[in-house]
């Protein structure tokens, strides 16, 4: 394996973490609605996961667990990797990344233009999908790297701190906010923002957004267009008892989603961004007054070959002109299955047994507050939109 880092890294880089802008998105998805608060991760130097990687990194720096210059191995399928290669920079440690042949070929490219050591698998596992398959190519790395740390973003408590900065900036952005939306892949930003932010306002509701086929919230584990958002997993960094209640959204509803944004609000990103973007507008439009915030975890520009290529959503029979305009909703997660956008009010934890699963909706819904679309920040930057 060659790199062209050095143990020390370059520190620098640190300085370019987070302070996203904050957007107002008002354009119809694909109803009227009020508007709502996004945070633009995707304009972040390493993206929205960079936080959580440096977070990481320097958790099994300060513990012993990474010697400096160490190689760090994970399995991705893209976002994370993009994090990971700008913390590997930044701190000198080497990255391998395991990925699959689904992964895009401008995707692969980039992350080996930022020295990225990238392995891919070229079969899904028969339980688990791609996503098993990494994991196993990545244990057997784990054996051949002597000295290599896996962070195991899925279950790695460090990834859910790495959001304690995200936090702080909504917080210091908005006077209030009564709901927000986030999209659940690892869980971590969705637990490393809810803490922090019910502190400043404890009537706080928040709302998970899943994909359709994700095992997640309960529901049965089927193969996914869509990559980044939801899993074949249960991730442990998942704060199940966070969440006042869960949508399923479906590819077609989160493309035409990110198209809207893209003509409508110039704007945009991948499935993760769509999908949250959907559930953000539809909170707006029946909360009348409630202020509303969500993530756009990622841009545009790695789906130009699938949210926003009429060819692939055609041969993967996404018919946009027919996406659901609302939900329907199931009482349980696992009184039937979701194949496109459906709420569900009652959140568990697939894997716990003890008891009956508790009702989500554990807050009242917010009241409407005064001059709620104004955020009126407490220090002026520069980046605000």
């Amino acid at each position: 394996m060659t790199t062209a880092l050095l143990p020390t890294g370059n520190r620098e880089l640190l300085g370019l973490l987070g302070r996203t802008p904050l957007a107002r998105v008002t354009t119809g998805l694909p109803c009227p609605h009020p508007g709502f608060w996004a945070k633009l991760e995707g304009l972040g130097a390493g993206g929205m996961k960079a936080r959580a990687a440096v977070a990481m990194l320097l958790g099994a720096r300060e513990r012993g667990e990474l010697p400096p210059g160490a190689p760090v191995v994970e399995s991705t399928s893209g976002t994370l990797g993009i994090g990971l290669a700008f913390a590997g920079q930044a701190l000198g440690h080497p990255v391998v990344l395991v990925g699959d042949t689904e992964l895009e070929p401008s995707m692969r490219r980039l992350l080996r233009t930022y020295g990225v050591r990238l392995e891919l698998v070229d079969r899904p596992a028969a339980e688990g999908g791609w996503q098993a398959a990494r994991l196993a190519r990545l244990r057997r790395l784990l054996t051949e790297l002597p000295g290599a740390y896996w962070p195991d973003q899925y279950n790695n408590p460090d990834n859910v701190a790495g959001y304690a900065s995200l936090a702080a900036e909504l917080a210091a952005a908005l006077d209030h906010l009564d709901i927000l939306v986030c999209s659940v892949g690892t869980g971590g930003h969705s637990a490393g923002v809810i803490g922090p932010l019910r502190r400043h306002w404890p009537r706080l509701r928040l709302i998970g957004v899943d994909a359709t086929g994700s095992t997640i919230f309960g529901q049965p584990a089927r193969t996914r267009l869509m990559r980044g958002l939801g899993s074949s997993i249960h991730p442990r960094n998942v704060a199940y008892d966070a969440f006042d209640e869960v949508h399923w959204v479906g590819p077609a509803e989160s493309a035409d989603a990110c198209r809207r944004l893209a003509a409508g609000n110039f704007v945009s990103g991948g499935w993760s961004t769509g999908a949250a973007a959907l559930v953000a507008a539809w909170a707006a439009r029946v909360h009348p007054g409630a202020v509303v915030a969500t993530v756009f975890p990622d841009g545009p520009q790695r789906y130009l070959h699938s949210v926003f290529d009429d060819d692939f959503t055609t041969a993967h029979g996404l018919d946009l002109d027919r996406a659901a305009t609302r939900p329907v909703e199931i009482p349980h997660p696992r009184a039937a299955e979701a194949t496109g956008w459906t709420r569900c009010r009652t959140v568990t934890d697939p894997l716990a047994t003890d008891g009956p699963p508790a009702p989500a909706g554990r807050r009242p819904p917010p009241a409407p507050t005064a001059a709620p679309h104004r955020p009126a920040r407490r220090t002026p930057r520069k980046d605000t939109p």
